[in-house]
Order: structure tokens, then sequence, then C-alpha cells
């Protein structure tokens, strides 16, 4: 994302102009931009005209248009179930990846020659056009937040991975924010059985590793810099077999680059299952926490798991909810905050404004504050959670703390009841 412009002033009021470049942009636009927000962007729009014959006529026009928000949609990039590879096609690892889709909806607030005032329209936000977003209710830190991080240069995906069991592979890439499916393949494996069973089973194993290396070349960026890692995970034998198909492949077609990254990025991990789910696991594996442990999607999955064993072992470290949260972060026992970014999306401005001083006051307090993206594995685990969990610095008893905050209230009633009797005495 590229920052255009920016003038916000200290009580919140103002506006970003921003330049979204990739999925990853578009997902952080998509948490910006709330109901009644003012954006203004291009637009294509349809007019119809009378020429002096009477006659009608009906001709697209391009314009920039200013929407009071009604409605946000987004779209995540979603890979076909499989797609023929040419045996012996030389694929690119530059091609282009799906795109994601945001569609902003609402009202026309500014005057425009082809749009009435109130009329009501759509704008497709397109990648490398500008976009002027004015908050509704103003500026928060976690919008501003929000987009300073967006705009840090040189994001992209930091791990690839490819997912797969015997016939079936996933390939994604994982950025901060997103895990991304690029491509699925899945080749048909017939069980051994007979002397011909089994000549069938290696010819089928033989299909499915030339698919997969031919895919991986397609879908997973593997010379790009900014890419760490690239995870090789499967139940069983699975992922050593392809791994070795890959090197002996690539030293066949003597690609030297292929060669090295397969060297120097790949990381062979045993999960459970053949699923995309099955990357938490992957997340939590010591050969990824050592070499990723500097990334925000890596140290989410490392405290989600860690909150996960103390609700196990010492539950009065570990609470979630937003009423129990809050209680603890009054009590000042929050040493990490887990918040997922779907509860910044509230269209409820007063649910979003609990949430934002929740954070706000956890890191006054110099403690750890992790913003879940629900894009993630990690992210939707934590929505499953209520969205909002707390691993504590000393432990609470939840019943005893709540009978607290009870006394607490009832006691500041009876105060207020008292003066106000004593106001009317004197009055």
């Amino acid at each position: 994302m590229k920052l255009i412009k920016k003038d916000i002033d200290k009580h919140g009021a103002g506006f970003v102009n921003l330049r979204p470049e990739d999925d990853e942009d578009m997902w952080h636009l998509y948490n910006l931009i709330q109901k009644n927000d003012f954006v203004r962007g291009p637009a294509i729009r349809r007019v119809q005209t009378v020429s002096a014959t009477g006659s009608t006529e009906s001709h697209r026009v391009r314009l920039s248009l200013t929407l009071q928000v009604s409605r946000v949609e987004f779209s995540a990039a979603s890979a076909p179930s499989n797609v023929p590879v040419v045996p012996g096609s030389i694929a690119s690892s530059s091609a282009p990846l799906p795109t994601a889709s945001l569609h902003i909806s609402g009202r026309v607030t500014s005057a425009n020659d082809h749009v009435k005032m109130g009329a009501f329209h759509t704008l497709d936000v397109e990648a490398n056009r500008d976009i002027r977003i004015e908050k509704g209710d103003g500026w928060d830190s976690v919008a501003i937040s929000r987009v300073e991080e967006a705009c840090v240069p040189g994001r992209g995906a930091e791990v690839g991975a490819v997912v797969c069991g015997e016939g079936t592979a996933a390939f994604c890439l994982l950025s901060q924010h997103m895990t991304v499916i690029t491509h699925r393949i899945s080749v048909p494996i017939p069980r051994k059985g007979s002397a011909s069973g089994a000549s069938q089973h290696e010819k089928a194993l033989t299909k499915f590793y030339g698919t997969l290396f031919d895919s991986f070349l397609r879908h997973i960026p593997y010379s790009t810099p900014s890419l760490k890692a690239i995870v090789i995970a499967s139940p069983g034998w699975v992922r050593d077999a392809v791994y070795d198909y890959m090197v002996a492949e690539a030293s066949k077609r003597g690609d030297k680059i292929l060669g090295k990254a397969l060297k120097d990025k790949v990381i062979r991990v045993h999960i459970s299952s053949p699923h995309v789910h099955s990357l938490t696991e992957v997340l939590k594996s010591p050969e990824i926490v050592s070499q990723l442990k500097e990334t925000k999607f890596a140290r989410e999955g490392i405290m989600l798991d860690r909150f996960f064993k103390m609700l196990g072992s010492d539950e009065q470290r570990a609470w979630y909810g937003p009423a129990h949260v809050i209680l603890a972060a009054d009590r000042g026992a929050i040493g990490t905050l887990l918040i997922s970014d779907d509860l910044f999306r509230s269209s409820d401005p007063v649910q979003r404004k609990v949430y934002v001083e929740l954070v706000e006051g956890v890191k006054a307090k110099n403690a750890e504050v992790l913003i879940f993206s629900s894009m993630h594995e990690s992210g939707q685990q934590l929505n499953q959670l209520t969205g909002v969990a707390a691993i504590l610095t000393f432990p609470l008893d939840v019943e005893v703390v709540e009978a607290e905050e009870k006394a607490a209230k009832e006691e500041e009633a009876e105060a207020a009841a008292d003066a106000a009797h004593e106001e009317a005495l004197q009055n």
C-alpha cells in the first residue's frame, strides 16, 4: 500500500489517500472502511443521453464518486480445485496470482454531472487506483495503526507452503495478514494390490509428483527475497518423497535458482492431516518458530498455543470473552492481549470504541497486544473463542473478581443514592 496523503488532526478528524497494490492491501482497506465512512474513488457509470433527433444513446463514463458507506464486501482470492498441467511444459514462478476483490456500496454525497446526489452506487476497488477515506466517527488509534502497518515498504508473502497428502496438494502463501490458497491439485492414486496394481500405483505417484512440481513453479515465488521459507507439510512419508523428487527434477533441468531455494528455504514438517487448517500445526513447529520468530503470524500462532496450554493447566491465568477480559484489564493483570480484527469491523461505533479502549488501555500498561487476522487459521481459531482472550501475568479467580466488581458497583450506587437524598433534603 502506498500512502499518497494523510491529513488527520489530533482529534481524529481528517482523511487519508491510499493506493492499494495487492490482495493484502484490499484486506487492509476492508478492515479500515466502516459503515458511515466517506470514501472517494474511481467508478464507471453507464450514462444515457438523448440526441437532438430524440434517439437514446448509452455509454460508459469513468468518473470519481464520493459515497457514504452502507456496506463493504471483501472476496478473497480463490484457487481452482485443479488446473490441468501439460506434461513437459515450462512453468513460471512469477505467474499472476488470483486477485481478491473489494466492493464498497453507499449513497453518493458529492455533486456530479452524471450522477445525482443520493443515488446508490458501488465502487469496485482496483489495484493501483487511489482511494480517499474519511472516517465518519473519526480516526481512532487502531485505524491509524492499520494505515501505518499497511504502508510499511517491502511487505509480501513471507512463507510459501505446500500442504500435501498422497495424491493431493494445496499451495498457499502466508503474509502478515493473509493465508491465500493459490492452487489445489488432486491426482487419483490406486492401491497397490496385485503386481499390476503396484505398477499403476507407481505410475500415478510419478504423475502426481510431476503435476505438483509444475504447480510449485507456477504458484510459489521461490526466488523472491521476501519469501523466507518454503514449507512442505504432510502426514507420513509424502513430504520427503515430494522433496526428493523436486531436488532431482531441479538438478535434471539444470535450474540452479530452484536448487538453491530448495536447499536454503525448504522446511519439511509433519502434520496430522493433509488439509490447509493443519497450517496451525506448521506455525507451531520448532523448525518454523526458530526461523520465523520475528514475523507477526508466527508470533500469533505461538501465543495462541500458549493460551490454550495455559487454559488447560492454569485457567486462572487464561481468560477469554469480552466481559472477562475487560475485567482483567481493569485489574492490570493482562500480560498479552489476543484480539481478532473481526471485532474492529463492528458496524456499531460504540462496540468498536469498547475494543479500541481495551487495546489502548492494555498498551498503556506496557503489555503486549496481538491483533489477529481472521484470514489466518490462528485468527479463525480465536474467533471461535469469542475473538478476544488474554494471558494474565498473575492468576485471578473469575468468580471472586466478578463478586468484587458487583460489590463495588453496589457501593457506588448506594453512595450516589445517599448523595441525591442529601441534596434533596438541602433543597
